[in-house]
């Protein structure tokens, strides 16, 4: 008599294959977290930076002062990791634009990045000693967290000497996390605004421009 061959996968088979799934879905899980954290800090970054150069572009197209404002993070409802406000320089005038960094990128001084203006690995542009997430005003001490920018393209500090050029920093990145770190500076005289990230050079963290 004919034998009938049953067909189909064992009880270990099956066992197997079900491992291999999980862990397929943790790693790519874990891959899909950081590829999402990293597109965060470069969105926190990249409004930043929009923030000031249209602000800037603003005061010498509408021949008019505009005051940046910086604060730090909410936690919320509804959280953000800081928000950018701008007004025009008039009391009582309304705001412009607000622009606001995604809750889990925070501006901040992350511990471990560079806090010497002279010796290197030094602070970007060597502003400031790397102590204040919004390090602005530089010429009377540092520490200002407002900017105002002038028709003419210049950048002024808001400290109780205003009218100097405003040359500072700030600084935004993952809390815990120093390769995500990044900081933006401000050349007053002219304006000029730089991006920069930090790196690990020989076991040393360093400040690079983007």
């Amino acid at each position: 008599m004919a034998t009938t061959k049953q067909r189909g996968f064992s009880l270990l088979e099956t066992l197997a294959v079900v491992s291999i799934s999980l862990i397929l879905a943790a790693v790519t899980d874990v891959a899909f977290q950081s590829v999402m954290k990293q597109q965060h800090v470069n969105q926190a970054y990249n409004t930043t930076l929009m923030a000031l150069r249209r602000t800037r572009d603003a005061a010498a197209a509408d021949m008019r002062i505009y005051e940046v404002t910086f604060t730090g993070p909410v936690a919320g409802p509804p959280a953000n990791g800081g928000t950018i406000t701008v007004t025009q320089d008039v009391p009582g005038s309304p705001v412009l634009f607000t622009a606001t960094l995604p809750p889990d990128v925070t501006f901040h001084i992350e511990p471990g990045i560079p806090t010497s203006p002279t010796v290197a690995p030094t602070t970007p542009d060597g502003f400031g000693t790397g102590s204040n997430a919004f390090d602005f005003d530089q010429v009377t001490g540092g520490g200002g967290t407002t900017i105002y920018f002038y028709p003419d393209g210049s950048a002024q500090d808001a400290g109780p000497n205003g009218g100097n050029p405003d040359n500072g920093v700030v600084y935004l990145g993952l809390p815990g996390q120093l390769s995500t770190c990044r900081a933006i500076t401000l050349w007053g005289y002219t304006g000029r605004l730089r991006g920069w990230q930090l790196n690990e050079v020989a076991g040393v963290w360093t400040w690079g421009q983007i």
